[in-house]
């Protein structure tokens, strides 16, 4: 699958001409949205049926730099998957020089949206369970 590309925008540079590093947390959400809805399964499918996914913990380790106008290609990968919670990584890397600039993960679970308790995929929803399962395995 293709990865995310996102190109720098000025605002989200700081005074020094760097991407602030709050920006790289958005890139890791814009990242995962976009794996999602490539996977079939965006986040407005899953909101449909009644599931949603909020934030556990994320992690951001800061490699390199970027700046306006840098085009960074985020790669997303399962990193554990236990059909409650999942880790998602992320690796950033400049488009042409292959610098890495940022590496991290996001842990999230699965929760019914209205009741907001969790929910194991293996039982509610089999087939995006074997589809991270398979992602899981191709990491």
């Amino acid at each position: 699958m293709e990865n995310y590309i996102h190109k720098v925008q000025y605002y989200e540079t700081d005074r020094m001409g760097l991407t602030h590093h709050s920006n790289y947390i958005r890139w890791m959400e814009e990242a995962r949205v976009y794996w999602l809805d490539n996977i079939g399964f965006g986040f407005d499918k899953l909101e449909e049926m009644g599931i949603t996914s909020p934030i556990l913990s994320v992690n951001c380790k800061y490699k390199n730099g970027s700046t306006f106008g840098d085009s960074v290609e985020i790669e997303t990968k399962v990193i554990k998957y236990n059909s409650i919670k999942i880790i998602i990584g992320y690796v950033m890397t400049k488009v042409g020089s292959g610098e890495l600039v940022a590496t991290g993960d996001t842990e999230l679970c699965f929760i019914n949206l209205k009741t907001r308790k969790p929910i194991i995929l293996k039982k509610e929803l089999p087939e995006f369970d074997k589809i991270m399962r398979d992602s899981l395995e191709e990491s």
